[in-house]
């Protein structure tokens, strides 16, 4: 093993950059002048010890830690079990969030069953539903499957800042300024109904329906502070 890798995948190297990444967020959070939006409804059921399925998109993942009310109730981050996806896992960690780390060699029964016990403990699910590796803004029928297992419901989450950059990565990563920066974020509810038995054409035009709401709330979130609603690349 190279000296390079070996650094890498150092424990010791890892979660150093785990806390300067947290740094980084906590700065953002605490020097940002942020509305709050929609939250009535998941605060409360985060209080009652009711389970959500959260979804947010990859490109919003910086502001993640702040997404759900942990002072409210508890919720496990579902990550990929490769480098950048462990240190979001690290990351989430720091801030009191479990996490459950998706990997090729995991099966799909596997994953959910864990997930699904999560659930019955009483923790909210959330994940990125165009992650680990994209196309961007493409929802997976991942949430939906477990909302048509588990019952729950399934609440889109997002935010936008109004001073920051998109990195260069599959995702646009959103980056923003850590200080005299304005922001914003949204908590809405997708409503319809995910049947027991629906087929694959009904879950279709779910995941369409998800990645719709998904993509209308966070163009809400942008044009909020005045940034230029995402559009697909051309």
């Amino acid at each position: 093993m190279s000296i390079r890798k070996k650094i890498a995948d150092s424990e010791a190297v890892l979660n150093w950059a785990a806390r300067r990444i947290a740094g980084y967020i906590r700065m953002v959070n605490r020097n940002t002048n942020w509305q709050r939006i929609g939250y009535e409804e998941l605060d409360q059921l985060a209080e009652q010890g009711e389970p959500v399925i959260v979804v947010l998109w990859h490109q919003r993942l910086a502001q993640s830690p702040y997404f759900f009310p942990l002072d409210k109730g508890r919720i496990c981050s579902i990550t990929s079990a490769a480098r950048a996806g462990s240190m979001v896992g690290r990351v989430q960690q720091l801030f009191g969030m479990d996490t459950i780390a998706m990997s090729s060699h995991k099966r799909h029964v596997a994953l959910s069953r864990e997930v699904l016990g999560k659930i019955k403990q009483g923790v909210s699910i959330g994940i990125a539903a165009d992650g680990p590796r994209g196309p961007e803004r493409i929802s997976s029928t991942v949430p939906l499957i477990w909302a048509r297992t588990s019952g729950k419901r399934i609440f889109g989450i997002t935010y936008s800042a109004k001073h920051g950059r998109e990195a260069g990565t599959w995702d646009r990563l959103l980056m923003p300024r850590p200080w005299r920066n304005e922001g914003v974020f949204i908590c809405r509810e997708w409503t319809d109904p995910v049947p027991r038995k629906a087929d694959e054409e009904q879950i279709e035009v779910l995941r369409q329906s998800l990645e719709q709401h998904m993509n209308d709330i966070t163009a809400e979130a942008d044009r909020m502070v005045g940034r230029e609603p995402w559009a697909p690349e051309v």
